[in-house]
């Protein structure tokens, strides 16, 4: 495995997607875990007021829902499933606010589905709120929506909605914190010569034959989980830590650069790997043409695509969809995701932003394409 410096990936890292498993939040599965939770928000405190964003992936609201209903025993059928998680949802939100408020923290609660972020138009909905949220100050805790979903029910993991979550909003890094302190060659508690995983590269194959399938018997997610959830968050230029999340004040020894648990370091930075979706695109939905000002603007100022400076608009396109950016003679020059459909552009067409509401009553961003979201074609 080859050696790389932890202390760089996780110091540097700004922005963070934190998921605890259901192992830590909950007592054994007895309610949820008052103090270990209150640990996590005094932790991630510290980290806020270090600079850093941070947004929260926590399981726990079945168990949660079990102990108020008085299950002791995780029934099998998706509905009660589904009812557990609805009564759950309410205690992990009050505790999360709770303690949270305690560190000064304000906390918002976001329930997502699988569907949520595979669908263009929700996909940056959902963006755009978590966004606001960091921006504000507030910390988003996050949880699978088990009320209306049943694949994270019967196959769930929330490490995979860690991965998702930092892909969406391109964090620098995802923490996985749970029952194990990490990534062994083997099981260690079947075979004595497992030897513990520091480091290593996100998506090596290898690291699935070492996984094998550990898992507590509260969640339902094992290590395999956990590696998989690196490859995909790595896909968007985030690194990920699997560390042990009882292990004291984690969260904030690990972004001053200890080396806790497994670091599974991602071999593409974050713009690039962004960025080089976007070029390589091949289904484009349609383009907007603009005068020689937003040229300038888009391609030699690297600002953003404003209403403004469109002049027509080409095919038929969604919210979310990639779209090309060309000057009036036909060259593509930059390419990106869409903030309006085509309809609503060409209302837009040659308007200041301050009249989109006005014209389309309601106003989603100021810009036709953002420069974040945006990825420059030709120089």
């Amino acid at each position: 495995m080859a050696h790389i410096s932890s202390s760089l990936v996780l110091r540097d890292a700004r922005r963070v997607v934190v998921k605890v498993g259901s192992s830590l939040v909950t007592n054994d599965g007895r309610g949820l875990d008052e103090v270990a939770i209150g640990e996590w928000c005094r932790q991630m405190a510290h980290l806020m007021r270090d600079g850093r964003e941070v947004i929260m992936v926590s399981s726990g609201a079945i168990a949660e829902g079990m102990k108020r209903l008085g299950w002791t025993v995780r029934p099998k059928a998706i509905q009660e499933l589904q009812a557990a998680a609805a009564v759950g949802q309410m205690g992990l939100a009050q505790m999360y606010e709770t303690k949270l408020k305690l560190n000064g923290l304000g906390s918002a609660q976001v329930l997502l589905t699988h569907a949520d972020l595979a669908d263009r138009e929700r996909y940056l909905n959902a963006r755009s709120t978590l966004l606001t949220l960091l921006k504000l100050g507030v910390v988003p805790v996050i949880n699978e929506n088990d009320t209306v979903v049943n694949d994270e029910i019967k196959f769930g993991d929330n490490d995979t909605l860690g991965a998702l979550v930092a892909n969406l909003v391109e964090a620098d890094a995802l923490i996985i914190l749970t029952d194990q302190k990490g990534l062994f060659t083997a099981d260690p508690r079947k075979d004595p010569d497992a030897t513990f995983v520091h480091e290593a590269r996100a998506g090596d194959v290898a690291l699935e034959a070492m996984a094998g399938g550990v898992g507590s018997s509260l969640g339902r997610g094992g290590m395999i989980t956990k590696i998989l959830a690196a490859k995909r968050a790595a896909g968007s230029g985030a690194s990920t830590v699997i560390a042990w999340g009882r292990e004291p004040d984690a969260l904030i020894r690990l972004t001053q650069g200890e080396a806790i648990g497994t670091l599974l370091v991602a071999q593409t930075q974050k713009n690039q790997a962004r960025k080089q979706w976007m070029a390589d695109h091949l289904q484009l939905r349609g383009a907007v043409v603009v005068d020689p000002g937003a040229v300038v603007k888009v391609r030699d100022e690297g600002k953003s695509l404003l209403p403004v400076g469109m002049v027509q608009v080409e095919g038929d396109f969604s919210r979310g969809d990639v779209i090309a950016v060309r000057d009036e003679s036909g060259v593509e020059i930059a390419r990106g995701l869409a903030n309006y459909s085509n309809s609503e552009a060409r209302l837009l067409c040659r308007k200041p932003s301050a009249d989109i509401e006005k014209l389309l009553g309601y106003a989603a961003e100021p810009e036709m394409l953002h420069r974040d979201n945006l990825v420059l074609t030709r120089a």
